[in-house]
This record gives structure tokens, sequence and C-alpha cells, in this order.
């Protein structure tokens, strides 16, 4: 089938697209079933949760905005798998006040984490969803690209107060709570138990190359895909990339 993550707006996503793909293929073969139960905690209006769903899966999207929510309802039935997708209000503090505890063969949890009061607190409690052998795909704003994106404002003040907050924030105008380095985003899965897997920097030059230069040269997006896809792994590129992306692996004992 076409990758229903690769238009011109996929800039953004296509490289967790690509790396949660082949986890999912994984997580078949090792099942022996083609349709797996996966769990988008804080998936909104289903940007990873109807692409999942066009694969054959079963998707339970957990947020709590009933906008967002109406709108994946919404969006599922126009892609034909409103059957396939589920929306419930919730989050991961409460989690389990609206879906069963290691019920899920994969988990995502996409921009959460900078949101929820207690980040170790979250991470268990996804954790604690997965069935085991599960795979957890974690993705979190990340403190480099911040620094850097200030940085290339001219915002320099901003950009050192970054590197100093606890929080990574740049500042009382910043609207993301809280950024991760590599090291503390594998510190929380590890401590969850969970063998900690792939580790992709994502965004590394999407949020920084002009947008009328993607958009007015011939070829410009699929070789900037190509770019953010093979720069992804490098830990040079990934420290500074807006987004970090790491899968986590559940024991099957």
């Amino acid at each position: 089938m076409s990758d229903p993550m690769r238009p011109r707006a996929s800039l953004r996503t296509a490289v967790v697209w690509e790396v949660l793909q082949e986890a999912l293929d994984r997580r078949v073969k090792a099942a022996g079933r083609e349709t797996l139960d996966v769990l988008d905690t804080g998936g909104g209006t289903g940007n990873f949760a109807v692409p999942v769903a066009l694969l054959g899966h079963r998707v339970t999207v957990v947020d709590p905005s009933p906008n967002a929510l109406f709108a994946l309802e919404r969006r599922a039935a126009e892609a034909g798998v409103a059957d396939r997708v589920h929306g419930v209000q919730g989050d991961a503090h409460g989690l389990f006040d609206v879906v069963e505890r290691s019920g899920y063969d994969v988990v995502l949890c996409h921009g959460v984490l900078e949101y929820v009061d207690d980040p170790a607190e979250g991470m268990r409690n996804v954790v604690e969803a997965l069935r085991p052998a599960g795979t957890l795909s974690l993705l979190a704003a990340g403190l480099g690209g911040a620094v850097l994106a200030r940085a290339l404002a001219g915002h320099f003040t901003e950009a050192r107060h970054a590197l100093s907050d606890p929080e990574g924030r740049w500042g009382e105008g910043d609207p993301v709570p809280r950024r991760f380095t590599t090291d503390q985003l594998t510190d929380l899965v590890a401590a969850t138990g969970l063998a900690v897997g792939a580790v992709h920097g994502v965004r590394v030059f999407a949020d920084l190359v002009p947008g009328v230069l993607v958009d007015t040269e011939p070829g410009a997006v699929e070789a900037l895909l190509k770019l953010e896809e093979a720069a992804a792994e490098l830990p040079a590129f990934r420290s500074v990339a807006t987004q970090l992306h790491v899968l986590g692996e559940r024991e099957a004992g």
C-alpha cells in the first residue's frame, strides 16, 4: 500500500512513521497475527492512529480533548477505518480509568511527556499498558533543537537559558513545559524495565529550512526527507533534533 505519511505535510513525521511501521511489522511477525492492538496516548486527531489503522490494526486513542476526539472520529470515518479506531477521553495520569493494563501489543506515547506533571509516572503508566513482548514508541521534545532554533533566531540569551534550565525551557513565554536530552529519555524508558531499542532524531533540518525553499525548489521535499532519514540515527545530529524518538521493548516473560 502507499505510505500514508509521505505527502508534503509529512516532513515532520516521516522518520517516526518509517521507524514505527518497521516496529509494527516486527511485532506482527513475533505475535503470529496480522492485527495488533495499539494504544495511542495523546493521539489527538489521529495523525498516527489513522495510518496505523489503515495497516489493519485496532487503535485506541486516549486524549483529554473532546474536540480532538471528534476530529479523530471524522478523520477515521473519511479514511474508512472507523471500525478500527476508538477514541476515549483521558490522559496518561488516569490512563487505567479508561483502558486496561497489559492490553496492548504496541503503545504510542507521542508528545505526552512534555506536558505531564511527572514524566516518570507517565512513563510507568504507558508501559504498564503493554503486553509481554510489547513495543513502546516514545516521541518527545528535544532540548538541543530548541537551543539551536533560539540561537539561529538571534535569541542568544534564551538559547543559553534553555541549556541551564532544569526543564529545558528558554523562558517564561516558552509554550513547551519540558524538553529532554537523549540520555534523559532513554533513562526514563530503561527505568521501567524496557530494553531500549532504536533512538532517532526527528526534524533535524525540517524546522530550520525556509518553507519557501521547500515549496518552490523542484525535488526539495523528497531530498529533505532523505536527508532527515540519513541523519536521524547519527548522534551528532540527533543531539540537535527538535524531537527525539525512542523505541522500547518489553520482555516476553
